[in-house]
């Protein structure tokens, strides 16, 4: 029988550096898709509460509360990222475990917002693209999602088949923005 080893969408692709921005392959664990049933919004967000103190964020919102996160992915649908769905949510809303579903990389340094303005049509400055914020958008020519970690870290979320496309297409935007720094 052959023994099977799982890798990630990013394995052998990440991390990079190129300059003062790198990009990582974090270890989010389990990534599960919420989309509440209609008139269960509230019940679903006590539910996220009273299991790990977060609640269902608000439009192009993310919260954080320890190693959990739930964050905005469009309407009427939000993913938990880093926790299993608390016991009775799938009573109360559609679950679909999105693990390894999606390629995930986070860009940091000092002009992450200069490096991702070659890839994404949406104003990632700090003061447009606060952190907590998410937007599901192009990246590149890849549907995705940006969620702003920090003041320099964003993190990318592509469909795992475009894995090599995000990274390449990374790699060129750091580059471009690492030619123009002084010498």
């Amino acid at each position: 029988m052959v023994d099977l080893i799982a890798k990630t969408p990013l394995h052998g692709l990440l991390p990079l550096q190129i300059g003062a921005h790198k990009a990582l392959e974090p270890d989010l664990g389990p990534i599960t898709s919420i989309m509440p049933f209609q008139g269960k919004h509230l019940e679903v967000s006590k539910a996220l509460s009273d299991a790990y103190g977060l609640e269902l964020p608000g439009l192009g919102q993310s919260v954080v509360c320890g190693g959990a996160s739930v964050v905005w992915f469009g309407r009427g649908q939000f993913m938990l990222i880093g926790a299993e769905p608390p016991a009775g949510l799938d009573q109360i809303a559609a679950l679909s475990d999105q693990s390894d579903a999606w390629a995930v990389a986070d860009v940091s340094g000092p002009d992450v917002d200069a490096v991702l303005a070659r890839l994404v049509p949406v104003d990632l400055r700090l003061s447009a693209f606060a952190v907590g914020t998410s937007a599901r958008t192009l990246i590149g020519h890849m549907n995705g999602a940006v969620i702003r970690l920090s003041e320099t870290s964003i993190r990318l979320m592509v469909f795992r088949s475009m894995a090599k496309t995000l990274t390449h297409d990374l790699s060129e935007a750091m580059q471009t923005l690492a030619s123009k720094e002084p010498a």
